[in-house]
């Protein structure tokens, strides 16, 4: 099975074994109580590089080393717990506080230019997650088609935004990228409805996990992918809302 989320990708399971003891299997309320602790890891470290912007007179050079490694450091600890899924236990929440520093120092520093931009996209956020869960239990499965098409439209904006890195490092930042314009709202918009839909990915593979008996350091790594998802979404909702509040 595909998942545009790399994190539960189609080799998702694939070489694990089974867990005939029920006590050691993975359950879809461990994952949920392993996701909360996630999130308060992240919203902790987030704190951190927070006030520590506000400290320093809002001067953004104070938390810009915090944020890079962050987002540097969030990115290798993923890769490592994508392909060592035995050490999610550890890695992911590693991997939290660090993002943490990021989306902190960065909530930070928007909140500066757009009063009340956090929060609003904090509420975006977990509202979609609960509306992307209430559908799945009404019944919006993950069809191989869904999967193929989410997958695809996910890659696409991967390659999108490396292409834009590359261009940044001589100069270039496009208008229709960074910019407030109708298509570049257009285009955030577009992205943040692909983000939303990795949760029906998610979740259709996290309940098959957890079906299949499989081992339980997975509850730890189902967490994992859903919180690369979450944090995501927050994201393309502060660039969303800081584009349409720029115009």
């Amino acid at each position: 099975m595909k998942s545009s989320n790399p994190a539960l990708s189609g080799e998702t399971f694939t070489g694990l074994s089974f867990s005939a003891n029920r006590a050691d299997a993975m359950t879809i309320q461990g994952t949920v109580y392993k996701t909360f602790l996630l999130l308060l890891l992240v919203m902790l470290s987030a704190g951190w590089t927070w006030n520590k912007f506000y400290l320093a007179g809002g001067n953004a050079a104070s938390v810009s080393t915090w944020m890079m490694i962050g987002v540097f450091g969030g990115f290798i600890v993923a890769m490592v717990t994508v392909f060592k899924k035995q050490w999610a236990s550890i890695t992911a929440p590693l991997y939290a506080v660090l993002e943490g520093l990021f989306i902190g120092g960065l909530s930070a520093t928007l909140e500066a230019s757009y009063p009340g931009i956090v929060i609003q996209s904090a509420g975006l956020t977990f509202g979609t997650l609960f509306a992307m869960l209430l559908a799945y239990q009404a019944g919006l499965k993950a069809t191989e088609n869904f999967k193929m098409g989410v997958f695809a439209a996910t890659g696409g904006i991967a390659i999108f935004y490396l292409a834009m890195m590359v261009l940044s490092f001589f100069g270039i930042q496009p208008s229709f990228m960074y910019g407030n314009s109708l298509l570049s709202i257009g285009i955030s918009l577009f992205v943040v409805v692909i983000a939303a839909l990795n949760f029906i990915i998610d979740f259709d593979i996290i309940e098959q996990g957890a079906r299949s008996s499989m081992p339980k350091y997975m509850e730890w790594y189902g967490a994992f992918a859903l919180m690369v998802t979450l944090i995501w979404l927050y994201i393309e909702f502060l660039r969303l809302l800081s584009k349409i509040r720029s115009r």
